[in-house]
């Protein structure tokens, strides 16, 4: 306490000291908020998302097994949709 004693603080210094004393702590809490997110947040993995639903030749496949389609019929479309470029659009 000697310290602030000695030395004549105007209200300007006490303004700077304190706005700098919030600031410091302001951010303290902001990484430690931060951190705490990352590290309990699971780790994602953009590219290795596995399709929601059946593969278009999967849904053929069970339609040649459940007896819908014939095997010519299945033959025709499984060449048809492998000739084909995939679909990005969804629906």
């Amino acid at each position: 306490m000697m310290f602030w004693h000695d030395h004549d603080v105007s209200g300007w210094g006490w303004f700077a000291m304190s706005a700098s004393m919030i600031l410091f702590w302001a951010l303290i809490i902001t990484a430690a908020v931060l951190l705490f997110r990352a590290l309990g947040r699971p780790a994602e993995h953009p590219h290795t998302h596995a399709p929601t639903g059946p593969s278009p030749e999967q849904l053929l496949a069970e339609r040649f097994a459940r007896g819908d389609i014939d095997e010519d019929d299945y033959q025709q479309r499984l060449a048809a949709l492998r000739a084909s470029p995939p679909s990005t659009k969804p629906g």
